[in-house]
C-alpha cells in the first residue's frame, strides 16, 4: 500500500479523498493555486505544494509542476478526482513515465472512452445499445445542418472531449444548428483546447441513467447498480439519486451487464461510470463513459456501504476487489444535492464573494456533507461555484426526500447568493416526489425560470407562529435592561401583527419559549399553534416542534434580524417577518411605498463575468432576440439578446473587460 499520494485537485473532491486516505493512514499531499492558498483542502492534508496562479491552465492543468511536486514530497500515487487532469492522457502517461502511479484506468482505456465519437464505435462493438447519430468529425455549420437533416430533429450538437454540460446544444431548427455549432464549438475550444464536435438523436422524453463500475487488474470487474441523474440545468446535474425511482430489476441487470461488457472491452481497471439515455419505454442507450470518479459517487456509496475512493487507492495498489457481483447489495435511498453559489432568481448567475456564514447540517448516519470551504473562505470567480454536496439516506425514497428537506432547512449559507431554495422547490414538486423524471424536468417545470412562488398556507402559518414568539423572547429582553424610562410595559403585549410577505395577521400569544401558544386567522381558518423550542436569540437556527397540537411537527427555521424585521427561511421560501403592535401596524399600512429605479434603457450584466464579444455599436437599430453580447462566466459563454427592438445610444463596456453583476454594458435610446 502506499505511504504517500498526491491530490491532483482542489476543493470537495480534494477533501473528500484526503479524509480516506486519512483514514487508511496514507499520507496526503494537496496542491494550491495563489487563489487557494488559504482553501480547506490545503488545510487538510500533511504536505501542501503551491504550483502557480489561479487560473486554471498556469496551476492546476501543469502537469509538469503536479510531477515536480511528487518528486519534492516523495508521493507515490496520485488521485486526480475529477475534472482537472482525471481524464487527460498526457497527465497519465507523463506519471508513468516518471514512476508515479496513477490512481485511476488504463491510459488506452482514458484514451478510448475519452473520445466520444471514438468511444460510441467501440461501444457499438462492445454490443451495447448506442443512439442513432453522425459520429463522424462535423467541418463547418453548414456541414452541421445538413446531417441534422439527416438525422431528424432535433439533435443533440456535442463536443468530443466534453463533459460537465460545457459545449453541448440541442437544436430544433437549421438556425438553432447553425448557432448551436458555433457556440459548441468555441466552448470546447476553451474549456478543453479540441473543438471537434458531432451530432446524434436527442432521445425526447429521457433520463440520464448511469451505471457505477469497478474494476482490479485482475481481470474483475463489477456494477453497484445505478444513479439516476436527470435533474439537470444545461446539462449540469443539480439533483442524483440512488436507485432510480424508473428502473426495474430486469432493466438495471441489461444495463449493468452492458456496462461491466465495456469496460472489459477496453481493460478498464479502477472506478468508472457508464453513462446511458433511457426512453419512456425503458430503451437504454450508450451515451459515454466517464474514465473517473463521479461528482454523485456518494450515492452509490450510502446504498452499497462501500468507499469508492478506497476502493481505487486499493486497485491502484495492484489489490484484487474483495467481492463479487453476487455480494453487491443495494439497502435504502440516497440523495444528493449540489449546493452552489448561485444567484436562482437570476438565472442562476454565478455568485463570487465571501463566505460570512457557513454552517452545513449535521453530519450523521443519515446526512452526510461533502464540502471544500469553510465559514470566512471565498468563493472565487476561477473554479466551479459549487459550495458543498448535501447527501441524505433513508431506508426508503419518501424518508431520504424528508431528510434532505430538513438539512437544506438547517443549511446557513451569508455571504454569497446560493441555489438552497432552488433544491428545496425541485424536492416539493408532486412530480418529483412521483419520480417522473427527465432532463427536461426542470425546463418544464420552471418555464420562466425560478421564482419564489407563494408561501404554502402551512408554511405561513409555522413563519407567522415563529415570528410572533421569536419577536416576544426578543422584546422580554429588551424590557429586562435597567434603567429603562418611566411608563414602558413592564411585561410583553401578548396581541401582535405580523407582516409576512405583503399580507398581515393579527396574533395573541399566551406564554413564552420554550413554550407559548399563538393564536391567529390564516387561509380561511384559525390556528392555534403551539410552539416549543430551546431557541436563544442570536442563533441562527431556530429548532422548534411547531403543531396544532402539543407534539407538532420538527422544523428548522432559519431567523436573522435585519433591522426591525426578522429574515425567516425555511421549506426553500424566505421572507421578511415585520411584528408590529395592532397601532403601529394600522399607521405603517399609511406609508407610500418607494419606485424601483427603471432600468429598462440598459442592457445590464446578468452575472460577474468577462465581456467576451459585442455584436452592436452606436446608433445601431437592433430587432428583439438579436444578439448583442456574449459574457462569459465560470467558462461558460452566455449570449445577451435585445428584449426589444430599439437604437443604442451609447456602449459603457468594451469587449475584454471585466464586469460586475448588473453593471451597464449597453444604453438604448
Amino acid at each position: 500500500m502506499f505511504k504517500k499520494i498526491l491530490i491532483a485537485n482542489r476543493g470537495e473532491i480534494a477533501c473528500r479523498v484526503i479524509r480516506t486516505a486519512r483514514r487508511m493512514g496514507i499520507k496526503t499531499v494537496a496542491v494550491y493555486s495563489e487563489a487557494d492558498a488559504d482553501a480547506l483542502h490545503v488545510q487538510m492534508a500533511d504536505e501542501s505544494v503551491a504550483i502557480g496562479p489561479a487560473p486554471l491552465a498556469q496551476s492546476y492543468l501543469q502537469i509538469e509542476k503536479i510531477i515536480k511536486a511528487c518528486k519534492d514530497t516523495g508521493a507515490q500515487a496520485v488521485h486526480p478526482g475529477y475534472g482537472f487532469l482525471s481524464e487527460n492522457q498526457a497527465f497519465a502517461a507523463a506519471l508513468r513515465k516518471a514512476g508515479i502511479k496513477f490512481i485511476g484506468p488504463p491510459r488506452k482505456a482514458v484514451a478510448a472512452m475519452g473520445d466520444k465519437i471514438e468511444s460510441k464505435k467501440l461501444a457499438k462493438a462492445a454490443g451495447v445499445n448506442t443512439v442513432p447519430g453522425h459520429l463522424g468529425v462535423i467541418p463547418d455549420a453548414a456541414a452541421a445542418v445538413k446531417i441534422a437533416r439527416e438525422i431528424g430533429y432535433p439533435v443533440m450538437i456535442k463536443a468530443s472531449a466534453g463533459g460537465g454540460g460545457k459545449g453541448m446544444r440541442i437544436a430544433h431548427s437549421d438556425a438553432e444548428t447553425e448557432e448551436g455549432f458555433r457556440s459548441a464549438t468555441a466552448e470546447a475550444k476553451n474549456a478543453f483546447a479540441d473543438d471537434r464536435v458531432f451530432v446524434e438523436k436527442f432521445v425526447e422524453q429521457p433520463r440520464h441513467i448511469e451505471i457505477q463500475v469497478l474494476a482490479d487488474a485482475k481481470g474483475n470487474c463489477v456494477y453497484l447498480g445505478e444513479r439516476e441523474c436527470s435533474i439537470q440545468r444545461r446539462h449540469q446535474k443539480v439533483i442524483e439519486e440512488a436507485p432510480s425511482p424508473f428502473l426495474d430489476a430486469k432493466t438495471r441487470k441489461a444495463m449493468g451487464e452492458q456496462a461491466v461488457a465495456l469496460a472489459k472491452a477496453v481493460g478498464y481497471v479502477s472506478a468508472g461510470t457508464v453513462e446511458f439515455i433511457v426512453d419512456k419505454k425503458r430503451n437504454f442507450y450508450f451515451l459515454e463513459m466517464n474514465t473517473r470518479l463521479q461528482v454523485e459517487h456518494p450515492v452509490t456509496e450510502k446504498i452499497t456501504g462501500l468507499d469508492l475512493v478506497e476502493l481505487m487507492i486499493r486497485v491502484a495498489a495492484g489489490e484484487k476487489l474483495p467481492f463479487e457481483q453476487k455480494d453487491v447489495k443495494l439497502k435504502g435511498w440516497a440523495i444528493e444535492s449540489r449546493v452552489y453559489a448561485e444567484d436562482p432568481v437570476r438565472n442562476f448567475v454565478p455568485s463570487i464573494g465571501r463566505l460570512v456564514r457557513y454552517r452545513p447540517p449535521a453530519e450523521s448516519d443519515s446526512v452526510r456533507v461533502d464540502t471544500g470551504v469553510y465559514e470566512g473562505a471565498e468563493i472565487s470567480m476561477y473554479y466551479d461555484p459549487m459550495i458543498a454536496k448535501l447527501v441524505t439516506y433513508g431506508p426508503t425514497r419518501e424518508a431520504a426526500i424528508a431528510r434532505m428537506e430538513g438539512a437544506l432547512d438547517a443549511f446557513h449559507i451569508r455571504g454569497v447568493n446560493h441555489n438552497v431554495p432552488f433544491l428545496a422547490a425541485i424536492l416539493r414538486s408532486p412530480r418529483f416526489r412521483a419520480g417522473n423524471l427527465t432532463t427536461g424536468f426542470i425546463a418544464e417545470e420552471f418555464p420562466d425560470g425560478f421564482k419564489p412562488g407563494d408561501l404554502a398556507p402551512e408554511v405561513a402559518a409555522r413563519l407567522v407562529a415563529a415570528a410572533a414568539v421569536i419577536h416576544g423572547a426578543q422584546r422580554a429582553r429588551e424590557l429586562a435592561i435597567s434603567g429603562r424610562r418611566d411608563g414602558v410595559l413592564a411585561m410583553p403585549e401578548p396581541d401582535w401583527h405580523v407582516r409576512l410577505g405583503g399580507a398581515g395577521y393579527d396574533v395573541t400569544v399566551t406564554g413564552a419559549l420554550p413554550a407559548a401558544r399563538v393564536r391567529f386567522a390564516l387561509g380561511g381558518r384559525d390556528h392555534d399553534l403551539a410552539v416549543a423550542s430551546d431557541w436563544k436569540i442570536g442563533e441562527p437556527l431556530f429548532r422548534a416542534r411547531i403543531g396544532d397540537r402539543d407534539g407538532g411537527d420538527e422544523l428548522t427555521i432559519q431567523a436573522e434580524r435585519q433591522g426591525v424585521a426578522w429574515r425567516l427561511t425555511h421549506a426553500g421560501a424566505s421572507t421578511l417577518a415585520v411584528v408590529l403592535s395592532r397601532r403601529a401596524a394600522a399607521l405603517a399600512a399609511q406609508m407610500p411605498e418607494k419606485a424601483a429605479a427603471d432600468t429598462s434603457k440598459f442592457l445590464l450584466s446578468p452575472m460577474p463575468g468577462l465581456l467576451v464579444s459585442l455584436a452592436v455599436k452606436e446608433g445601431q437599430q437592433v430587432r428583439a432576440g438579436e444578439e448583442l453580447a456574449v459574457v462569459e462566466a465560470m467558462k461558460m459563454q452566455n449570449v445577451l439578446r435585445a428584449e426589444q427592438d430599439g437604437t443604442v445610444k451609447s456602449l459603457h463596456a468594451k469587449p475584454g473587460e471585466s464586469l460586475a453583476v448588473d453593471q451597464a454594458i449597453v444604453e438604448f435610446a
